[in-house]
C-alpha cells in the first residue's frame, strides 16, 4: 500500500466512522437546512448538551461540520466540500470491470 492510498484509507475510516451514528446523521440533516445554534439542535433532538457535544466534536473532528462563536451561542454548519469528498471515496471504491480472461482461476 502506497503512502497516499494508506492516507486515503485513513480518511475514509474517519469520515465513514462520522456517518455512522444514527444521532450524527439526525444532526446532517438538520444541519442540510442551514446553519444551526447548538440550543436548536439540542432542543429539537432532545439530546443531552454532552451527548450533542460528543456527537458535534466527531463531526467537526472529520470536518464534516465547522462552527461559529456569537457570543455564548455556537452555530454549526456543513462544511459541502466535504460531501464531495465522501463522493470521490465511494467512487473510487467502485468496482473495476473485469474481464473473465483477467481472473485469476479463469
Amino acid at each position: 500500500m502506497t503512502a497516499a492510498t494508506h492516507s486515503q484509507t485513513e480518511r475514509a475510516i474517519e469520515l465513514f466512522h462520522a456517518l455512522s451514528d444514527e444521532t450524527r446523521l439526525e444532526i446532517i440533516e438538520l444541519l442540510r437546512k442551514g446553519e444551526r445554534c447548538v440550543c436548536e439542535l439540542t432542543d429539537t433532538l432532545d439530546a443531552a448538551q454532552s451527548r450533542l457535544s460528543f456527537h458535534l466534536r466527531v463531526l467537526k473532528d472529520a470536518g464534516i461540520v465547522r462552527d461559529r462563536k456569537d457570543g455564548r451561542w455556537v452555530h454549526y454548519e456543513l462544511d459541502p466540500e466535504v460531501f464531495e469528498e465522501v463522493e470521490a471515496l465511494i467512487s473510487a471504491m467502485k468496482p473495476l470491470a473485469v474481464s473473465r480472461s483477467e481472473a485469476c482461476c479463469a
